[in-house]
């Protein structure tokens, strides 16, 4: 009886050990679970200033950008001198003047670069940097290849005011006014879904060596649309042009990669330098996949919009109704093309209003 009695008794100074003990690995707990919060949370300010969580966004705390700070950034975009390229170009420069000096903008200067080596009909209508194409045969045609050689010649001859650039292309529309999605060391690019670094390590391994770390370095992106700072696309633009020309004379990685083998190698170029991107999905939309608008700023058309008269999709099949910029590879589009039928989503019906607004303002719309 007198041992139970004792065995079922904590001493004075057996409880307040084992409190003590308590209070000191809740502590502990605590504190590690606050610091791991400090330098491992990653966040992003939205456009009101606010904050939301992304498990795709990576921006770390300490690096954001205060409220009332502006960073304008320059807007670039590579063109050759087709009037495929053209028509674009001339909308995408009229929805940057509109949305540039709008409140939460931080557009600042605008720049095509075009390399055709040669003047163009536009000189006068958009402000233009004229560089050298690559060497003749060198692109194989794949065209895109002068992107990266285009913003080497761009960065070495211009000056750029603004401390940050977006690199942008022709068939983009901003609709609404864009912020710097950039924090300083830290990119602001856009996650494409078909750019997997992941499943294709085997060939990146050709061009992103196993001592640089693990393939996961490097980002699901391409070049455009990216928020960068002027001095890190220094670095990474000529290692850029070089991995795609390695890239493109790789017959495995020419086949494999495709179209969009200039894309992985901006994103291996810059895991070579150690650079990666805050990935916002929130910075571009792509009809007809993507149903609305909402508070995305940019409608990237590359994809063409293909339904029936009852606003069912078509892909794949050439619709009743349709809006595809390949159809107007020789020329621009008429103005006032005709709106997608009842059902057809928000967000094709806004690029089919933008596009036919830019037309109507455009001086000499029709001139090739």
């Amino acid at each position: 009886m007198i041992v139970r009695k004792n065995m079922g008794r904590l001493s004075p100074l057996l409880l307040l050990t084992l409190v003590l003990g308590f209070c000191f690995a809740t502590y502990n707990l605590v504190t590690m679970v606050m610091h791991n919060r400090s330098i491992s949370n990653w966040i992003v300010n939205d456009s009101n200033g606010g904050i939301f969580f992304d498990p795709v966004i990576e921006m770390p705390e300490n690096v954001k950008k205060p409220n009332n700070a502006k960073l304008p950034f320059h807007v670039a975009l590579t063109a050759t001198d087709a009037p495929y390229s053209k028509w674009q170009c001339r909308i995408m420069y009229y929805w940057y003047k509109k949305q540039k000096d709008l409140p939460g903008s931080e557009m600042g200067g605008f720049t095509r670069v075009l390399h055709s080596g040669s003047p163009d009909n536009l000189m006068d209508e958009i402000p233009t940097v004229i560089v050298d194409p690559l060497p003749a045969g060198l692109d194989r045609g794949y065209i895109v290849l002068n992107r990266p050689w285009a913003f080497v010649q761009w960065l070495e001859k211009a000056t750029i005011e603004e401390e940050y650039i977006l690199m942008a292309e022709p068939d983009h529309i901003f609709i609404r006014p864009l912020p710097n999605l950039g924090h300083g060391g830290y990119p602001a690019a856009f996650p494409f879904f078909y750019i997997k670094p992941a499943l294709n390590e085997k060939l990146l391994r050709k061009f992103y060596p196993e001592e640089m770390g693990p393939v996961t370095n490097i980002d699901p992106i391409g070049n455009s649309p990216v928020i960068i700072k002027k001095d890190l696309l220094e670095k990474i633009a000529p290692t850029w042009m070089n991995v795609s020309l390695k890239m493109k004379n790789d017959p495995e990685t020419d086949k494999a990669f495709g179209w969009v083998l200039e894309m992985y190698a901006y994103a291996v170029a810059s895991a070579l330098h150690g650079v990666q991107h805050i990935l916002r999905k929130d910075f571009m939309l792509q009809p007809p996949w993507d149903l609305e608008t909402g508070k995305k700023f940019i409608i990237h058309y590359t994809y063409g919009c293909d339904y029936n008269m009852k606003g069912e999709l078509t892909y794949g099949k050439i619709g009743e109704w349709r809006f595809d910029k390949r159809s107007y590879l020789r020329g621009p589009p008429p103005q006032n093309l005709s709106l997608p039928p009842p059902g057809v989503p928000e967000s094709v019906v806004t690029l089919v209003k933008m596009v036919n607004e830019a037309t109507a303002n455009i001086a000499n719309w029709d001139a090739e």
